[in-house]
């Protein structure tokens, strides 16, 4: 992140205000510097030279999952299909959807130079960790797909792990709770929060916006390891050592902050729908333990 607003907002801000201007332009230059840094440019030898911090977010991700594809063997109708609801879902524009279409292609070919663009995109996006894990997090998600994870996917997603600075152990862990994630919501993870949500509003809130209730009772729904594996905590972990990771999650998935830091608009759904999942596994943690 740029200084060079603040700098000069406390210079500024000094010099008219006394104490309390020199606070007030740091603010203004807080917010200047986050402008810039979201409209700057960035390097990109694959890409191109210059490119937006949030193009190469996006072009990023569809090369690699481009590659992802091809290394099961061959690309199938189904990898491309996951391609075309992910920009769907993202919302793609038709000048967007070419350079999505385009980047995936390139990640097909077999000379795809995975570490460089993978230490190109580290770099670009200023080597920060939330933004770089919520990479990962996408093409994880994607390599679950079809509800297999192939040998050669794996070691594609270590070797991109190990470019972003991610060890072994966290990158195994980031894997597990995916697993439980997909498990958490396949098994009405957002049904159980409902209820719980239901039940603390008094059986009220939620009546107008569906029968949320009668599909708990109907579902036998996630369990509680499930939701433990989502926040990566054990079920032996204090009040303290759960909300503490709870916290962290929160904030590496936090949808207005990702976008701040270089996450495409167009993937702010998708933070959004993991920021849920964290949150309907803390409060079923919560409900089962009898924490406030």
């Amino acid at each position: 992140m740029n200084f060079i607003g603040k700098i000069l907002g406390f210079i500024i801000g000094y010099r008219y205000g006394g104490f309390a201007g020199a606070i007030a332009g740091v603010i203004l230059g807080h917010i200047a510097d986050k402008k810039l840094y979201e409209l700057g440019s960035v390097n990109s030898s694959f890409f191109k030279n210059k490119i937006t911090r949030q193009s190469l977010f996006m072009q990023t991700t569809f090369a690699v999952l481009g590659h992802l594809s091809k290394a099961k063997g061959r690309i199938t109708e189904d990898d491309i299909q996951l391609a075309s609801n992910l920009m769907a879902q993202m919302q793609l524009d038709s000048a967007q959807r070419q350079l999505a279409q385009e980047a995936f292609n390139r990640g097909k070919s077999i000379d795809f130079p995975v570490r460089q663009v993978i230490r190109e995109f580290r770099i670009g996006c200023g080597q920060r960790a939330d933004l770089l894990r919520m990479f990962l997090s996408v093409q994880v998600q994607a390599a679950f797909a079809d509800d297999h994870l192939h040998d050669n996917e794996k070691e594609i997603l270590f070797v991109i792990a190990e470019e972003l600075g991610i060890s072994r152990l966290q990158f195994e862990q980031m894997l597990a709770m995916e697993m439980a994630a997909r498990q958490f919501t396949r098994n009405g993870g957002f049904y159980r929060q409902q209820q719980y949500q239901y039940e603390q509003a008094g059986g009220q809130q939620y009546q107008q916006q569906g029968n949320y209730h009668n599909s708990y009772r109907t579902s036998s729904g996630p369990t509680i390891e499930d939701a433990y594996k989502v926040l990566g905590v054990n079920s032996t972990d204090d009040q303290q050592t759960v909300k503490r990771a709870y916290r962290r999650l929160m904030n590496e998935h936090h949808p207005d902050k990702l976008v701040s830091k270089g996450l495409p608009k167009e993937m702010l759904e998708m933070a959004k729908e993991k920021a849920q999942q964290i949150q309907a596994a803390y409060d079923l943690i919560c409900k089962q333990k009898g924490w406030k």
